[in-house]
């Protein structure tokens, strides 16, 4: 069963690739088919076997010899990673569904926000349906309602802090809000925490590094899906932790 997690995965990571590429750009995700950015060959079957097809043409297009970025089989080798890590931790469930679903849109949101300083929309909107559709099969009451708590205090936490600070975006909210959504009032609070302690974390990092300067922008979204990310797998272990903590 791993091997079949890590497939679907890997193919679905493909898919991100074509989102990650597309959708910034305003372009179908559907039409035209897969082809090489430079020669505008349509791709082969053979040429999109996911990480397998990079190696076997040593990162080039086989028919104009362009060099393809390394990130396709990163993110599809970090989808088929997650993807296994949430199926050994939640099994084959609802809970597994909603997070795998939920993790690609956060890398897809990651990268987009990463080279376009944006978070489109769309993508926004498609994780709040499909975490509305979870929150009918699994707990339409009880989800609903704290994720209606959930992407109140998320969004509007974000849009206090961008309103005083003038240091997040628009995007940052929406994304707020969906997570909040997606995952109830409870989560969002531990991933605005978690969010703000590693997007510090790296910041210094990348400072100390000299890959960026104290005047640089450098995109919160990816400290947001880090941040959820942790909280989907740890979250209630670090909350428990906490409250004893706190009242030990």
């Amino acid at each position: 069963m791993n091997f079949i997690i890590l497939t679907l995965g890997l193919l679905i990571g493909s898919f991100l690739n074509v989102c990650i590429y597309r959708i910034p750009i305003k372009e179908s995700i559907s039409f035209p088919p897969s082809h090489c950015p430079r020669c505008s060959t349509n791709l082969k079957p053979i040429d999109l076997i996911p990480v397998i097809s990079f190696i076997w043409t040593r990162g080039k297009c086989r028919y104009c010899s362009e060099k393809i970025s390394r990130r396709y089989p990163t993110v599809e080798l970090l989808n088929a990673l997650i993807y296994l890590i949430l199926y050994l931790k939640f099994s084959m469930s609802i809970l597994f569904i909603k997070y795998a679903i939920l993790s690609s849109i956060l890398i897809v949101i990651s990268f987009i926000d990463y080279d376009h300083q944006i978070i489109p929309d769309e993508i926004v909107i498609f994780g709040i349906i499909s975490s509305f559709i979870i929150h009918i099969v699994h707990n339409f009451k009880g989800d609903s309602l704290n994720g209606l708590i959930g992407l109140i205090i998320g969004g509007g936490l974000f849009l206090i802090i961008a309103l005083i600070t003038n240091a997040m975006g628009g995007g940052d909210i929406k994304l707020m809000g969906m997570l909040g959504f997606s995952l109830g009032y409870k989560y969002i609070l531990l991933i605005t925490l978690l969010s703000f302690i590693i997007g510090a974390v790296v910041s210094l990092i990348l400072i100390y590094l000299k890959i960026k300067s104290r005047k640089d922008f450098i995109p919160f979204g990816p400290f947001i899906a880090m941040a959820a990310f942790i909280t989907i797998c740890y979250g209630d272990e670090i909350i428990n932790w906490y409250i004893l903590k706190t009242i030990s």
